[in-house]
């Protein structure tokens, strides 16, 4: 008996040290990361903020349009405020360090004349800028919620901060059309040729050639391409379309916001060979198809609703831009927040890349993280995780998991295993009800919000272009 017991003692001891000795290794891997320091950034829920401009920084940030110029970074986006009536003429932020944000002002003191007689819009949306020689374009949308007659006009100035001199019409709609002039996206191909993607509900997205001399269409007649709708049943809910052209991966990438804007927005994407398209998702599936009974099937699901623990969840992130910066790629979206649904904030956050060449976007937002190597020691621990399910477009909670130093994953309904290739790529397999599904993705070191430290976070990407997130808790 005494001899079972000092047995006993002798195998808790040693799995104690194993424990210990594991746990110790995964501190020294995690010592070596280099983690982004603390953002040190405030977002006051308090309402007394929004009457001070200077107090804005990200918050009020509706449908924004990112844009270098030299060595600062500036957004514009619509004229929505928090917390009271906006001031129509374009909201302008600027940064050095896509982390910090200070509220510039307004790109105008009004709607264009001759945009706000066609439309009866009481304020400028979706503004999107771009530089043509040694001028800036700005390109901006009037119109009046749930009507498509509305006007896409153009700006011009010798300077990003203005003055913006009005050139009148790009395009418009009219009601009884079967689209809207709204929601502008410029977009170089590979040749140079500058094109306009635009649209908002009705039958959804187009593509249309810009001369790239005066900005404006080369064919009045041609109102451009069909490149992505939705169908009746969903109110043909897609629009805020951006298009980027990857050298690396030589395609074309469509990102366009499915849903309400204030409740279910998200992001999906396809690619295409030719910038007219077709784009499809992972899965073959056209971005123009309706035919599906299942509508929310099509286009990877990159961006949707979410909550990590118990912090504060965050809903209806979607009206994307994407940044390309030396190398690297981001996404400027707004989001709002779960407690106070009608305050709205400006993100920014990582986009990487698949191993198949698909852009997979980053649990947390921006705050000066690279890629770097990985051990897998600093891998092992507990991990929120959530999977961006097509079909759950409001918030979705994050789940627990243990991440073993034996390559499993355990939780209280899932079983699974990992594995860390390369210097930072990630390899996921879940088990459920008894299928298994397979997540290829990358781990980054980031700054976690929710609790005020620095972590590891993944994001990671299936077949089906179904996104999952995973955020180390330790």
């Amino acid at each position: 008996m005494k001899k079972k017991i000092l047995v006993l003692a002798v195998l808790l001891s040693l799995i104690g040290i194993i424990g210990c000795s594991s746990k110790q290794n995964s501190e020294n891997s995690l010592a070596k990361i280099s983690f982004p320091e603390n953002p040190k950034l405030e977002e006051s829920r308090d309402p007394s903020i929004v009457l001070d401009k200077k107090n804005w920084g990200t918050l009020g940030a509706h449908d924004p349009s990112i844009f270098k110029d030299k060595d600062t970074y500036y957004v514009f986006s619509t004229d929505a405020r928090v917390g009271g009536s906006a001031t129509p003429g374009i909201q302008v932020r600027k940064s050095k360090d896509l982390i910090n944000w200070e509220f510039v002002g307004q790109a105008l003191k009004g709607i264009p004349e001759e945009a706000k007689k066609w439309s009866r819009a009481q304020g400028i949306w979706a503004p999107e800028v771009t530089k043509v020689g040694n001028e800036y374009y700005l390109y901006y949308c009037a119109s009046s919620f749930g009507k498509n007659k509305s006007y896409i006009g153009l700006l011009k100035s010798k300077t990003i901060e203005g003055p913006w001199e009005d050139q009148g019409l790009v395009l418009k709609t009219n009601q009884g059309e079967d689209r809207n002039a709204l929601d502008p996206n410029i977009v170089y191909d590979k040749d140079g040729q500058m094109w306009m993607s635009y649209g908002s509900f009705w039958s959804g997205i187009y593509i249309v050639k810009l001369d790239n001399n005066t900005g404006k269409l080369v064919n009045q007649s041609d109102k451009g391409k069909n490149i992505a709708q939705r169908n009746g049943s969903v109110s043909g809910a897609v629009e805020g379309p951006f298009i980027i052209y990857n050298e690396e991966q030589k395609k074309y990438y469509l990102f366009v916001s499915y849903g309400s804007l204030s409740s279910d927005y998200n992001v999906r994407v396809g690619r295409a060979d030719d910038i007219e398209g077709p784009y499809l998702d992972s899965n073959g599936n056209d971005m123009t198809d309706i035919s599906n009974s299942n509508y929310n099937e099509v286009g990877n699901k990159v961006l949707g609703g979410y909550k990590f623990g118990d912090s504060e969840g965050f809903i209806a992130p979607g009206h994307n831009s994407v940044l390309k910066d030396n190398g690297n790629y981001y996404i400027a979206h707004h989001v709002r927040t779960e407690k106070k649904t009608d305050w709205f904030y400006l993100n920014v956050r990582k986009i990487l890349w698949s191993e198949d060449g698909w852009p997979m976007v980053s649990p947390e937002r921006y705050t000066g993280e690279t890629e770097e190597k990985i051990e897998k020691d600093a891998i092992i621990g507990n991990w929120q995780l959530i999977l961006q399910d097509k079909n759950v477009n409001e918030i979705i909670p994050s789940l627990q998991y243990e991440f073993k130093s034996n390559n499993k994953i355990k939780s209280e309904k899932q079983s699974g295993k990992w594995e860390l290739t390369g210097d930072n790529n990630i390899v996921i397999e879940m088990s459920n009800n008894g299928e298994e599904t397979k997540y290829n993705g990358k781990v980054i070191p980031s700054w976690d919000f929710e609790n005020e430290k620095s972590t590891l976070v993944f994001t990671a990407i299936n077949r089906n272009g179904v996104a999952l997130w995973g955020k180390l808790i330790r």
